[in-house]
């Protein structure tokens, strides 16, 4: 099973929008953020979008068109990109019930319930702790450069 990366590009998108609005170059187009996460401009646009629909960017048209963000990357949180992309949590229980007959069966939605309960709670705490500026901030950081031009 691999991991779902839909989160961590649409943090991309968000920093590299900031970063673009930073150096006076405001809005993006979705070729322009795409190039950065070295995706299909379709894929960001779908991201994007659900992005617009939490209110978090909003996209013009017309000469001069492209996206940008509609609040302050400090107002901003990782958990709110979370719940704009309708991610649910990591783990779920049985699609259909197991055997009731079975011990196991019987009692293993009920333990692992309360795991997965803990585990959600703590993600959207974490997810909560972090905005998107300063995931921009520690990558700018760890990139060791804030001349990169926006291409």
């Amino acid at each position: 099973m691999s991991a779902n990366s839909r989160l961590t590009m649409a943090v991309h998108c968000l920093c590299w929008l900031e970063l673009a609005r930073r150096r006076g170059r405001t809005p993006l187009t979705s070729e322009e953020v795409a190039a950065s996460l070295a995706t299909n401009p379709v894929v960001v646009r779908r991201l994007l979008g659900e992005l617009r629909r939490a209110g978090l960017v909003t996209a013009s048209r017309g000469p001069g068109a492209g996206w940008s963000m509609t609040r302050p990357v400090e107002d901003v949180t990782m958990l709110d990109v979370h719940r704009a992309l309708g991610e649910g949590p990591p783990f779920a229980l049985h699609r259909n019930e197991p055997n009731q007959e079975c011990p196991v069966g019987r009692g293993v939605r009920p333990a692992l319930g309360e795991i997965y309960a803990g585990v959600d709670a703590a993600l959207e705490r974490e997810l909560a702790a972090h905005t998107i500026e300063q995931v921009l901030e520690s990558t700018l950081i760890a990139s060791n450069s804030t001349s990169t031009p926006i291409e």
